[in-house]
C-alpha cells in the first residue's frame, strides 16, 4: 500500500468513527433531554400538590371555625330551652 491508499483508508475510518460518535452523542443528548423533562414534570406536579394541600388546609380551617360557631349556637339554644323550663 502506498501513502495515498493509507490516507484514504484513514479518512474513511475517521468518517465512520465520527458518524458513530455523533449517533452515540445524539442518543445521550436525547436521553438527557427526556430525563430533564421528567424531572421538570415531577417538580411541577410536586408544586401543584403542595398548592392543593395548602388550599385544602385553608378550607379545613374555615370548616372547623364554622363547626365551632354552630356548636356554640347549639349550646346557647339548649341553655335558652332549659331556662324556659324545657328539656333539651
Amino acid at each position: 500500500m502506498d501513502a495515498a491508499m493509507v490516507t484514504a483508508l484513514a479518512a474513511l475510518v475517521a468518517g465512520v468513527a465520527a458518524a458513530a460518535a455523533a449517533m452515540y452523542g445524539s442518543r445521550g443528548a436525547a436521553r438527557a433531554a427526556r430525563e430533564g423533562t421528567a424531572v421538570t414534570g415531577l417538580n411541577n406536579l410536586a408544586d401543584q400538590l403542595q398548592e392543593e394541600r395548602q388550599d385544602l388546609r385553608e378550607q379545613l380551617s374555615t370548616l372547623r371555625t364554622d363547626l365551632a360557631a354552630r356548636e356554640l349556637e347549639i349550646a346557647r339554644l339548649r341553655l335558652l330551652v332549659q331556662q324556659m323550663g324545657g328539656t333539651p
